[in-house]
């Protein structure tokens, strides 16, 4: 897992604060981040959005985004990224929306998970990941660990 004492040593540096918006992790993010003492000057807040309802009501997540293209997909990682920053006080924002497991689709499989990143000024970066059918613990973990090591990355 990447180093949370150097993400908020950089997020400190550069005087930002974050956000998450999470789905298939369910604040695993937020946990990480908070599981330094001190976090609370970085650490703005986190959204678990597990619902589409709440992606919508929470985040501002468009209907038809979720309609066309299905809460995973990295449309609606971008709207919940960006949506993360528009309703808080952060200036750099992680989404994490996938299938966890068990199951999936042809279309939508297990181990498939989408992040969004924002920052304000910057363009918002999306990607989705295929970590496979490592079991739902283990896809929740890899997505966890791949948003912290993003934001790592934003912060560099």
């Amino acid at each position: 897992m990447t180093d949370i004492a150097q993400i908020m040593r950089a997020a400190r540096y550069w005087g930002l604060r974050i956000a998450t918006a999470e789905s298939c992790t369910g604040g695993m993010v937020s946990a990480a981040l908070t599981d330094l003492a001190g976090s609370s000057d970085v650490f703005e807040c986190g959204f678990v959005t597990y619902s589409n309802a709440a992606k919508v009501q929470m985040l501002g997540v468009s209907p038809k985004s979720l309609t066309d293209h299905g809460a995973v997909s990295e449309v609606v990682a971008r709207e919940m990224s960006e949506g993360a920053l528009a309703h808080s006080d952060a200036e750099l924002a992680v989404a994490i929306t996938g299938i966890a497991g068990p199951g999936g689709s042809d279309f939508k499989p297990e181990g498939r998970v989408c992040f969004g990143l924002a920052r304000h000024g910057k363009a918002t970066q999306v990607e989705t990941v295929e970590f496979g059918p490592l079991g739902r613990d283990a896809v929740r973990k890899a997505a966890r660990d791949h948003a912290l090591s993003l934001l790592m990355t934003a912060l560099s």
